[in-house]
This record gives structure tokens, sequence and C-alpha cells, in this order.
């Protein structure tokens, strides 16, 4: 039987559709509520929450939420190692979802934890502290 890495993302392209339907787990929806008035680590809390009840695939969607919003607390302590870890995740976990998936647009999320990263990586380490912290945007839902 082969070792699976605790880390890797299980969901089927045949799961998506599924998985996206219905609304957001009570726990994730607060979780985005936290991490949009910019309270990373509590959002982290109920978004782990969500992903531990969350009995479906889009356990992981929640994950890559929880992720972004670690990235975004690493980057508020000054943390680029941490920073750039968190994003790797982030990126891994939400890279097979569709554009929006119950009603998260996956795909701003992509475009802003893509262009937060792109900044860091031109300041470089020493100077994280100078980021534009308007670039960390909120979790965008539509209905």
């Amino acid at each position: 039987m082969p070792v699976r890495n605790p880390d890797e993302v299980f969901v089927t392209p045949e799961q998506l559709p599924d998985a996206c339907r219905g609304s957001l787990h009570p726990e994730a929806a607060r979780g985005i509520e936290l991490f949009n008035t910019g309270l990373y680590w509590e959002a982290h809390e109920a978004l782990e929450a969500a992903w531990k009840e969350e009995r479906g695939p889009a356990r992981h969607l929640y994950k890559g939420i929880l992720q972004a919003g670690v990235m975004y607390l690493q980057i508020q302590r000054g943390n680029y190692v941490g920073m750039a870890k968190m994003y790797a995740r982030c990126k891994k976990w939400l890279r097979p979802w569709p554009p929006l998936c119950r009603g998260v647009d996956v795909d701003q999320l992509r475009a802003d934890v893509e262009a937060v990263m792109d900044a860091a990586q031109q300041l470089g380490p020493e100077r994280l502290g100078e980021l534009d912290m308007g670039l960390l945007k909120n979790v965008v839902i539509r209905d």
C-alpha cells in the first residue's frame, strides 16, 4: 500500500461539482468573516473547526482559505519564511477548485494571494514590513 503525504490534496475532478453545491459550513462562514476583518488567527481556528467537521471534499477548500489567512498572519508578524511556506500550501489547496465554490470566489482569492506573494518577493525578507497591507484582500463571497 502506498504511503500518502498528509499534505497531499485528495480531490478528484469528479468530486468538484457536488463538493461546490450547497452552502458553507457555519464555522467556515464565521472563519471567512474573521478573515475579512483581519483576525487571521481567529479565522484559522474557525476554519480549522470547519475543516475537521466537514466530511466531504469541501473541507479541502476550507484548508486553502485557512492557509491564505495564515500567510497573511505571517506577513503581519514579519515572518518571510513562514509567509512563503503558507503561500505554497495555500496555492496547493486552492489549485483544484473551480472559480466559484460554495459562494467563495476562489479565482479572486488565488489572484489576491498571487499579488501578495509577488509584492513580497519584490521586497524580499528584509523589507517585508514595507508591504502594502492593502494588498491583503478579503475573501469574496458571491451569491
